[in-house]
């Protein structure tokens, strides 16, 4: 069922987001540079927004009646899928390593966010036009 692969996602990625945050507040401080470690909790708390995000797709993907709508609801949750991994992602590797490559990626995910955003509203918007 895709509301449970969305709701999965979610708790993973929830779970993993309060990991990380706990690991870059207690093992991260003293090993990374400030301005790297801004970057790593920038990717946490990314993470943990769109997080609450796909779950609230997850959730409207089993409440919503009409098929369009649990479409879009569901796009928008692999979009954010997605962004949390590329946009999270190349931060956490770029902090962690350095690697200048990674910053590329970041945009890319941010995009998807984006989309997945807009996505939201168009689920939302369908199931006006479906109700009335």
């Amino acid at each position: 069922m895709k509301s449970r692969l969305l709701v999965l996602f979610a708790a993973c990625f929830g779970a993993s987001g309060v990991g990380l945050g706990a690991f870059a507040s207690h093992g991260l401080k003293a090993v990374l540079a400030p301005n790297l470690l801004a970057v790593f909790e920038v990717g946490v708390r990314y993470q943990l927004i769109h997080t609450l995000a796909l779950l609230a797709c997850g959730v409207m993907v089993m409440l919503a009646s009409h098929q369009a709508v649990q479409k879009y609801f569901y796009r928008a949750g692999i979009c954010f899928i997605i962004g949390i991994f590329c946009f999270s992602g190349s931060l956490y590797a770029l902090a962690l390593t350095g690697v200048k490559w990674f910053g590329p990626v970041t945009p890319l995910g941010g995009v998807c966010f984006i989309l997945g955003w807009v996505l939201m509203f168009v689920a939302a918007w369908n199931m006006n036009e479906v109700n009335q």
